[in-house]
């Protein structure tokens, strides 16, 4: 059983599964595991635990009911993923090769962490992501 089950709820899934699929190769090698489009659901995992998680948003708005209420988007993030990396600088660039737009350049954190480095980046859905390295 997976510890934590990381899902994003996506508007355009088509979009998000082509940088998902991009990114996580790239960074990670690894493949989906499962990709439903008639579903809007996606799934990658890394040695039989969850990775990421794809589902689109009309998909679970029907599902609990809320698909008569309007979407709307938060003024501040209210949540962030997380990668730890070897080389921060060089998965900034890779994540903003397949589309990501970086917010934060690659900087060191020490008053986060010894040898803490990270940078911060918006996948094409506007979810935020952390990539770090210690």
């Amino acid at each position: 059983m997976d510890a934590l089950y990381p899902r994003l709820l996506v508007r355009d899934f088509d979009a998000a599964t082509r940088f998902w699929s991009a990114a996580l190769r790239d960074l990670l090698g690894v493949e989906p595991v499962k990709v439903l489009p008639d579903h809007g659901y996606a799934n990658w995992d890394v040695d039989g635990q969850a990775v990421l998680v794809l589902y689109a948003r009309e998909a679970v708005a029907r599902t609990v009911g809320t698909e008569a209420l309007p979407a709307r988007s938060p003024g501040q993030d209210t949540a962030m993923l997380v990668l730890r990396v070897d080389d921060v600088d060089e998965a900034a660039r890779r994540l903003a090769g397949h589309g990501a737009m970086v917010v934060v350049e690659p900087r060191d954190r020490p008053q986060w962490g010894p040898n803490l480095r990270t940078a911060h980046l918006r996948d094409p859905e506007g979810n935020l992501i952390e990539l770090q390295s210690y």
